[in-house]
């Protein structure tokens, strides 16, 4: 699968894939991924295809709601698990405590919590890799150039603003799918 993906990825789609590009080989075995802008449903079969390139297995969280039939089971075969947005129960811990309970994971997700236009990212991510203990590796879905732009690992400090700071930098100038979200 690894070949075609290359193939989709580099040759048909024209993309590629910059910074830190040995994630396979990498010592990181847990750690919330950031994927942004996350501004169109194409950025799935983009982060899908990059995890395929970069052999790299990674788990992700989506709305309940997306995880019905005929859909729903591509996504669990892929790595997803639902979640239910309107229970009282802390997903921060749920989340986090997935990570105790595994050798591996890497848990993809949108820091905008949406693809539409944000004032603000959400917090959830930062606070799982905080409980979870785990660094947060950035990657851009920047289709004005067709690259994937991946930080090595950061462990988050207990500065939110300036680790927030530090994480929009690495995203500055990227355009998403739809450039008037990003």
């Amino acid at each position: 699968m690894q070949w075609l993906a290359k193939f989709i990825y580099f040759k048909i789609l024209g993309w590629k894939v910059v910074g830190n590009t040995d994630l396979s080989k990498d010592e990181i075995k847990k750690a919330v991924i950031i994927a942004a802008p996350h501004t169109s449903w194409h950025d799935f079969y983009i982060g899908v295809l990059l995890r395929a390139v970069l052999n790299v297995k990674t788990n992700f969280v989506g709305k309940k709601e997306l995880f019905v039939f005929p859909i729903g089971w591509l996504f669990r075969l892929l790595g997803g698990a639902p979640i239910d947005r309107h229970t009282k129960e802390n997903k921060v811990s749920a989340i986090a405590k997935l990570f105790n309970e595994k050798d591996e994971f890497r848990m993809a997700m949108s820091p905008e919590g949406t693809r539409k236009k944000v004032d603000k990212w959400r917090t959830g991510f930062y606070y799982i890799a905080k409980e979870a203990k785990v660094p947060i590796i950035m990657f851009t879905l920047d289709f004005e150039n067709k690259q994937n732009k991946i930080s090595e690992p950061f462990y988050p400090t207990d500065n939110i603003e300036k680790d927030f700071e530090f994480m929009h930098n690495f995203y500055k100038d990227v355009k998403g799918k739809i450039p008037e979200y990003s």
